[in-house]
């Protein structure tokens, strides 16, 4: 074969040969239909594919199932206690990008670069508007008060949201303090521990209890609900604080994985989350908090008011969980 026959093979090849477009994967906790806008703008600023496997239980151990042979570029997730879940079992990578640095506040992300906050969330207390007066709950640790016996409504206290606010009290108010707390607010509930958050609001519109423990996002989702909308008009969000703090915080957030395939669209999707683009439509479409400096919470989500975050390291929060789930146990909060 001729030099010039050669040359032209190759470039016949070349042009029957599709070019690979890039695509990055992710393994997602939270329901495809609240990040796939986020993953639409993407695809359309980069052109990037993004496929979305949604993991409901058990991600961890998926990944390290399949270890370096796992498809998983990007994690989504909630709760601090899951972040710093992926973290300590090995299956995450450090994330070294001047953008994100710049664009989430210490507060939001690891220290050692391990994982990224997205969006915050506060756990907070829906209140009736009928039979609870302004200024009559303004701590968590009030919840406990004889007062509500039989008035307060939660989801079980070894959920991962009550566990993180109760790790948090711990933190504030030390461990004995904070069993005393969780034994008065046992004392308090109108009924046993079941269901989420939007099923407390629902008891409160019932008339089976006053107040309920929340996170603020369910408020949004319940207003778009038109069975749930009456639900939600029903109540009023208050935002509590600890006596020595501010309102518990806990956030959604991202990490690479260890074996991540596709590194450089991973990271080009993680910055892209952090971006005012992103963190804008992340907190329209989920009522959340965007974690970067300077974007504008939703018109709804702005409507509920304003608070003073509790400063206290989400790290150490997430450090204190598994004393909260034996606190809880002792008590028997949801027997």
């Amino acid at each position: 074969m001729t030099s010039r026959m050669f040359s032209l093979s190759v470039s016949m090849l070349a042009l029957a040969a599709p070019a690979f477009a890039e695509e990055v994967n992710v393994y997602s906790l939270r329901q495809p239909d609240l990040i796939q806008p986020l993953m639409d703008a993407f695809t359309a600023e980069t052109g990037i594919t993004v496929n979305v496997a949604h993991i409901e239980k058990g991600m961890v151990e998926r990944l390290q199932s399949e270890g370096d042979r796992s498809p998983a570029d990007v994690i989504l997730t909630v709760d601090i206690s899951k972040l710093a879940q992926v973290v300590d079992a090995g299956v995450t990578q450090p994330v070294e990008s001047e953008v994100l640095a710049a664009n989430i506040p210490a507060e939001f992300r690891d220290p050692g670069n391990q994982w990224f906050g997205i969006t915050a969330r506060a756990r907070i207390v829906y209140a009736s508007k009928e039979r609870v007066k302004d200024g009559e709950v303004t701590t968590y640790e009030d919840l406990a008060d004889p007062k509500w016996k039989g008035r307060i409504c939660t989801r079980p206290g070894t959920h991962d949201y009550n566990l993180g606010l109760t790790a948090a009290m711990i933190l504030h108010d030390g461990y004995d303090a904070t069993k005393a707390w969780a034994e008065g607010l046992k004392a308090n509930l109108a009924k046993k521990p079941q269901g989420g958050d939007r099923d407390q609001v629902k008891s409160i519109w019932t008339g089976e209890c006053d107040i309920s423990l929340g996170n603020t996002y369910y408020m949004g989702a319940m207003l778009k609900d038109p069975e749930q909308k009456e639900w939600a008009e029903s109540v009023r969000i208050i935002y509590p604080t600890f006596k020595e703090g501010g309102t518990h915080l806990n956030v959604s957030g991202m990490a690479m994985t260890k074996s991540a395939p596709n590194k450089d669209a991973a990271l080009k999707l993680m910055e892209f989350l952090s971006s005012d683009e992103a963190q804008a439509i992340y907190a329209e479409a989920n009522n959340e908090f965007p974690v970067k400096p300077g974007v504008k919470q939703s018109d709804l989500v702005a409507s509920w008011g304003t608070f003073t975050p509790d400063s206290i390291n989400l790290m150490d929060v997430a450090k204190e969980r598994p004393a909260a789930l034996k606190l809880m146990e002792e008590v028997n909060f949801d027997g």
